[in-house]
């Protein structure tokens, strides 16, 4: 998963997954103009297995992470007053030979983050782009192919919907919840190699859940910490397992 080299940014000009556009319009007598992304709605999952009282969730390199944080990884520029009175030091930063995401070309900077800077935690989650589903469907397909397990789309419970990327995309995901037990396990998981996913399936034990959502060392999306807490509102008390707040 963090073998990760030969990276090349170029421009999109067409794509399966997005598009560009730029609205102009008029509001309270002021004319406005935005940009934004039409994308795909999507579905996610917060797992929960009752054999092991453990959470499952997905690990995966997201490039949209890395590249943010191999732009935050870049030294600014000195300001003049800066200029004036510093030393003069080398712009770039020694990656160690052992962490590091690209090769030895010149093309690939040295500044370049290890390739983990891009791994992030987050709940199992699909695009809706199969119109003749149903958004539980679509959430039973993923929860088999990311995590390897077999649920009944009538075990799916809703949590709720939301707007994500409101200044960029404004798409909506839905949230489920789901009850696994070892015995719906009926495969490794991992995704779709053929589509080009590479998953890892992670378990989370409940009574550290809570530890882990507001560790900010852990990269995660807002969906496990929301979701998390949704569930110590409002499962824990079946359980009568404390989930460390």
């Amino acid at each position: 998963m963090e073998q990760i080299n030969n990276i090349q940014v170029v421009p999109c000009t067409s794509s399966n997954y997005l598009r560009p556009f730029r609205v102009h319009y008029n509001q309270n007598g002021t004319k406005k103009s935005w940009d934004f992304m039409q994308t795909h709605d999507s579905v996610s999952v917060l797992i929960f297995n009752t054999t092991s009282h453990c959470f499952i969730l997905v690990k995966q390199f997201r490039p949209a992470v890395y590249m943010s944080e191999w732009e935050r990884s870049k030294v600014k520029p000195l300001q003049p007053a800066e200029e004036e009175s510093a030393e003069p030091a080398p712009t770039e930063a020694k990656v160690p030979e052992e962490n590091q995401a690209g090769d030895s070309s010149e093309e690939t900077s040295s500044h370049q983050p290890p390739a983990s800077a891009g791994v992030t935690y987050e709940l199992c989650a699909g695009l809706v782009d199969k119109p003749n589903l149903s958004l539980e469907e679509i959430a039973r397909q993923e929860v088999l192919e990311e995590c390897g397990y077999d649920v009944p789309v009538t075990k799916l419970r809703k949590i709720t919907s939301y707007r994500s990327g409101v200044g960029v995309t404004g798409s909506k995901q839905t949230m489920f919840y789901a009850e696994v037990s070892d015995e719906n396990c009926v495969g490794e998981g991992g995704g779709k190699p053929q589509e080009g996913e590479l998953i890892e399936v992670v378990k989370v034990p409940l009574h550290e859940a809570m530890t882990f959502a507001f560790d900010e060392s852990i990269p995660k999306t807002m969906g496990v910490i929301f979701s998390f807490i949704w569930f110590h509102s409002n499962m824990s008390p079946k359980y009568k397992i404390s989930t460390n707040v």
